[in-house]
């Protein structure tokens, strides 16, 4: 029950400012892993006519990276790709609009480190980077939920 709770209640911050500087964050984190990076390899209604893609389509090219990796992601790459690109579009919806907060962070937090361990480690730090700037964002969000300025906040307070 305690963990139910908690995926649910959202932590606030003291000062209303507070929360209003870290929804900002997850807003804009969460519409560039929608609009930009997700929609790149998941089919969403923004996603460009050039992708060729239909609604909640994965690119092509996108299942053949994951399985290079090997491993688990050479049993599955069609699984693990489409979890990669619903991570990036739908959850960085979830994330920016502070929806089911804690899940799309747990979901974007497996996708970046997979993609910072498997894809971009042996490419530098400056590749590493985006990745990694999702990543903190997920975990901060990952533990403080939406904060008073997301729909988690609006649904427990009516709840109550």
């Amino acid at each position: 029950m305690k963990i139910i709770k908690f995926l649910i209640t959202p932590i606030t911050q003291n000062h209303w400012f507070a929360d209003l500087q870290f929804a900002a964050i997850r807003f804009i984190c969460g519409l560039l892993l929608a609009i930009d990076f997700g929609s790149a390899k998941f089919g969403m209604p923004w996603t460009p006519n050039d992708r060729n893609l239909n609604l909640f389509e994965v690119a092509a090219w996108f299942p053949e990276d994951i399985a290079a990796y090997g491993g688990i992601f050479a049993i599955a790459p069609i699984f693990f790709a489409w979890m990669g690109a619903f991570s990036e579009a739908v959850g960085g919806l979830l994330l920016a609009f502070g929806l089911k907060t804690r899940i799309a962070s747990f979901l974007i937090m497996c996708t970046m480190l997979v993609a910072i361990f498997m894809q971009k480690w042996n490419q530098g730090t400056w590749a590493m980077l985006p990745a990694m700037g999702f990543l903190w964002v997920s975990i901060y969000n990952l533990y403080f939920g939406s904060g008073r300025f997301g729909i988690d906040y609006l649904i427990t307070k009516t709840l109550k």
